[in-house]
């Protein structure tokens, strides 16, 4: 099989994206998703963003989001901002792209030069029930004491379409690296608060030093 695809990141959070406008998503989309997604073995990427028809009149394409492990995720900002740039060099050059999504709504994307979009991403929520996310309480989960990685840390729990996880580490110098940093992510990815999953990111409240 003949595969057409175009492999795009932003801020480094990469993916392959396949235009299914006209064909229409793939049938084994999640396989794919895992065995394209495997670095050193196949592309290699975070997962496949398929872009469809709209479902809306209005609208300009809908996004689909498929994880490395082949599971729907519900919304990326780096991603829906790559689309936009493939739709206005794909048949759709205007500056204001509107993108649907079946899990976040739509999606207003403004181009603010030669490949830079900016995404109107709307409210966050850090309520339990839109998360989702169980054991918490029902929030605003701002100050969640949360048990992963052999500790308890003071999590900031968001959701802008899909779930964060924020926690502090007090500054660069202790931030661990490589191999180790890498497993400290799937502890909040997969922990069971999260029953969806959750995208962990790490706040650093000590700016680093000047070079």
């Amino acid at each position: 099989m003949q595969l057409h695809f175009t492999k795009m990141h932003g801020c480094g959070n990469d993916y392959i994206y396949l235009d299914c406008r006209e064909t229409g998503l793939p049938a084994e989309i999640a396989v794919w998703s895992q065995k394209l997604s495997r670095r050193h073995f196949s592309i290699g990427a975070d997962g496949i963003i398929c872009i469809c028809p709209p479902l809306t009149a209005d609208g300009d394409a809908t996004m689909r989001m498929f994880n490395a492990d082949g599971s729907e995720g519900k919304m990326c900002g780096n991603g829906v901002r790559c689309v936009a740039q493939f739709l206005y060099t794909h048949g759709v050059p205007k500056d204001v792209i509107e993108i649907d999504t079946l899990m976040a709504g739509r999606k207003t994307l403004h181009r603010k030069g030669e490949g830079l979009w900016q995404a109107e991403m709307g409210h966050f929520s850090a309520m339990a029930d839109t998360l989702p996310a169980v054991g918490l309480g029902a929030g605003p989960l701002v100050h969640a004491p949360l048990t992963a990685a052999g500790k308890t840390w003071d999590a900031a729990c968001i959701s802008t379409g899909n779930p964060h996880c924020i926690i502090e580490w007090p500054d660069c110098d202790t931030l661990p690296t490589g191999h180790a940093l890498a497993a400290i992510g799937p502890e909040f990815e997969h922990h069971p608060a999260f029953p969806e999953g959750s995208t962990p990111s790490l706040f650093i409240s000590k700016a680093p030093p000047a070079w």
